[in-house]
């Protein structure tokens, strides 16, 4: 007799959709990756058929047509009521028999501890933060922007290094390495030449958050404005942190501070070092750790803890993806 799929895992970002059918003792059965899931740009019909598309191939290649349990966690799932109009359009496939729907950041949560017990801080194109405890409390913001008071991410980053660079070169602002740094990253000789090709879109504004690296090597070279931007967004990080801490009654007790996101993951060491400072000032006890693991293995973790098996299937699981 084969093994039964418990759990359908999806992990969908803006960017990807990465999918797992996992079962009950944590044996990863199939998996399978896809677009990614954008319903605010093209429609929750069209996002969804985007989705079905891998969750049919790893169904399928799982040889089952639905399992016990979907475990979701979706990026643009920022608000509860997205997430039950998203719960409710997953239902409706049949894909299993309960569905649960979680924002993306807390794949990266669970994906770093063994336990649902933490905060997380995905620093990767915008910004969010999450914590949970292992009795379903949660900690978290609405993130969909500056109107919820956010700040940060890659894209942010990049239109803060324009701004300044745009005010240095003609003069408003103080003097910045960015005004040549940013230009030159496309070939162009100044700044007036940059804002031109943006504002007629020769340079597509999908390429803006390349200038995000560029940020952190002139940083990295000691411009002060690139600096203080950099330093800005560790306040920002480590803001975020110790309020779920604070919320979720942890500022007092160990606690992983799990880290993601395609800022973070760089490891750039001016952003690690404040981070880093900042949380030993303000939350001591803090343990702060870059997430490496592929999130979609939190997601398949948060649907083992729903279907309450025994550890070891959390630790066959973790294993196949830790490997």
């Amino acid at each position: 007799m084969g093994l039964t799929a418990g759990v359908l895992a999806i992990d969908a970002g803006n960017s990807k959709t990465d999918v797992a059918v996992v079962a009950h003792d944590g044996t990863v059965l199939a998996t399978a990756r896809g677009e990614g899931f954008r319903p605010p740009a093209v429609g929750l019909e069209a996002a969804m058929s985007a989705l079905a598309e891998a969750v049919d191939r790893a169904l399928g290649a799982a040889g089952t047509p639905a399992v016990s349990h979907v475990s979701a966690c979706l990026a643009n799932a920022d608000l509860p009521v997205e997430e039950q109009r998203l719960a409710a359009a997953l239902a409706e496939r049949g894909w299993g028999a309960s569905v649960e729907v979680r924002n993306d950041t807390f794949a990266i949560l669970r994906a770093g501890v063994a336990k649902p017990r933490g905060v997380a801080v995905v620093c990767g194109a915008g910004i969010n933060c999450v914590g949970m405890l292992p009795d379903g409390r949660t900690a978290r913001f609405p993130a969909v922007g500056r109107i919820s008071g956010d700040w940060g991410g890659g894209w942010a980053l990049a239109e803060e290094a324009l701004w300044y660079a745009a005010r240095a070169w003609d003069g408003r602002g103080a003097p910045t390495a960015l005004a040549r740094a940013l230009p030159s990253h496309f070939g162009l000789p100044d700044m007036p030449a940059l804002i031109e090709a943006l504002h007629l879109e020769h340079v597509p504004a999908a390429r803006r958050h390349e200038l995000t690296p560029v940020l952190f090597g002139v940083a990295a070279e000691g411009d002060g404005v690139a600096r203080a931007i950099v330093d800005r967004q560790a306040e920002e990080i480590v803001t975020m942190a110790v309020v779920a801490l604070t919320r979720l009654g942890l500022l007092d007790e160990e606690t992983p501070v799990l880290l993601g996101g395609g800022v973070l993951a760089a490891r750039h060491p001016r952003l690690d070092d404040r981070i880093h400072g900042l949380l030993a000032a303000r939350a001591p006890k803090a343990i702060p750790r870059v997430v490496t693991a592929s999130p979609v293995l939190g997601a398949a973790l948060l649907g083992l803890d729903h279907l309450d098996v025994p550890g070891e299937a959390h630790e066959r699981l973790r294993g196949r993806y830790e490997a």
